[in-house]
């Protein structure tokens, strides 16, 4: 068995004094492995934890309880070559386009400062055909680009030079949080098929997070539902999104707005309407105080992951007769068609 590239083991990330405490992401266990190259989308509401889950991974981070694994070695442990080589192979591309520039440079220096970082070329000339080749792969025109100042590009514009900083290194692995949510709705196919072509191309695994249903349908391979720091289902994104099992899941793809005049749109909302809850209380299942289906057990303890398919997994007591999935073995729903 391969050791995975990036892990989270047993992670709980809480924020805030003792008093107030905040269950960011609760015993949560993820291996995301170089050799298999597909999109996996972690979606949830506002407040669910899935930028904690990236923070994490990318080392921003550190857990309360568990361990962030980079290559079977604890992320927060490493030093000299090896961080180095953890930062070259795990890249990320962040929502706000304008805070990764320095205002007072060109644009140039973000794409120039990795080549020279990572000896990428050997030349002034290779540097500049890697810029250009790059710009290119992501839409952009290398002369009506480079030597400006982030001010003087759109968001778009400078969220697909970020992509195109990834597209250089030929990361093992990228982490995008929520790519595409302050571009036009124009420019966001162009940067979907950028990631999309980095993942097919290059055979780069990505970690796509995002709050937007419609995109993770439309670009990755598999699903993690987060509610409240903890997953609620998982599993192929075609069939989570296509036939919900979770009551959650439910809510969440209640609000598509799917191109169909005879699909009522929001019809989940008795669900939202008991939203305003004090979930720091809850011992059960967290999505006990919104859901309809609320049983007794409920409210005594969590729900088991349990096993539906092959490829599909959820947290619910309407399903405890399958399979119970432990959090450890979630990755195998991870499966290969």
């Amino acid at each position: 068995m391969t050791t995975p590239l990036l892990q989270l083991k047993n992670v709980t990330k809480i924020f805030g004094k003792k008093s107030e405490q905040t269950i960011a992401l609760e015993d949560m266990t993820l291996a995301l492995d170089e050799d298999f190259p597909k999109i996996i989308t972690v979606a949830g509401e506002s407040g669910s934890g899935k930028t904690s889950m990236g923070m994490l991974l990318l080392g921003f981070y550190g857990p309360t309880m568990g361990e962030v694994l980079f290559r079977g070695r604890p992320l927060y442990d490493l030093k000299g070559s090896d961080l180095f080589q953890f930062r070259r192979e795990v890249q990320a591309v962040f929502q706000d386009p304008f805070a990764v520039y320095n205002p007072f440079y060109v644009v140039d220096n973000l794409l120039s400062i990795p080549i020279k970082n990572f000896k990428l070329a050997r030349s002034k000339t290779e540097a500049r055909e890697l810029m250009e080749e790059a710009l290119q792969r992501v839409g952009l025109r290398p002369e009506e680009t480079l030597g400006r100042y982030p001010h003087q590009l759109s968001g778009g514009q400078r969220q697909r030079i970020a992509v195109a900083r990834a597209l250089l290194l030929k990361p093992k692995l990228l982490i995008t949080d929520e790519p595409v949510s302050m571009v036009d709705a124009s420019l966001r196919s162009t940067i979907l098929k950028a990631l999309r072509g980095l993942n097919q191309e290059y055979g780069v695994p990505i970690l796509y997070i995002t709050h937007d249903l419609t995109t993770a349908y439309h670009i990755s391979d598999y699903i993690i539902i987060l509610y409240r720091g903890s997953v609620m289902e998982v599993g192929n994104v075609d069939m989570v999104i296509r036939d919900p099992k979770h009551p959650y899941t439910k809510l969440l793809v209640s609000s598509i707005p799917w191109p169909d005049p005879d699909l009522v749109w929001g019809g989940a909302e008795d669900m939202i309407q008991k939203s305003q809850v004090a979930f720091k209380a809850i011992t059960g299942c967290k999505f006990a105080p919104r859901c309809p289906y609320r049983m007794d057990i409920c409210d005594t303890r969590p729900p088991e992951m349990y096993l539906l398919d092959r490829d599909r997994a959820v947290a619910c007591y309407m399903y405890k007769d399958n399979p119970v999935l432990s959090r450890e073995d979630m990755n195998t729903v991870f499966t290969e068609a």
